[in-house]
């Protein structure tokens, strides 16, 4: 899936997987904010932004 990602221009760090047991709250909390700080630390995916037409 990574491969795929990068050959359509989406950086790898942007997904994640993880086996998380609903027993497992903690490391869902930990796995969570793992990705998150990943993903602020990548910033904006320029390639995912809309961007606005100008209206003349």
């Amino acid at each position: 899936m990574k491969g795929l990602l990068e050959h359509i221009g989406i950086e790898p760090g942007r997904l994640h997987f993880s086996w998380i047991s609903s027993a497992e709250s903690t490391k869902f909390v930990e796995v969570a904010q793992a990705a998150a700080k990943e993903v602020e630390e990548l910033g904006p995916a320029e390639r995912l932004v809309k961007v606005r037409a100008e209206v003349a």
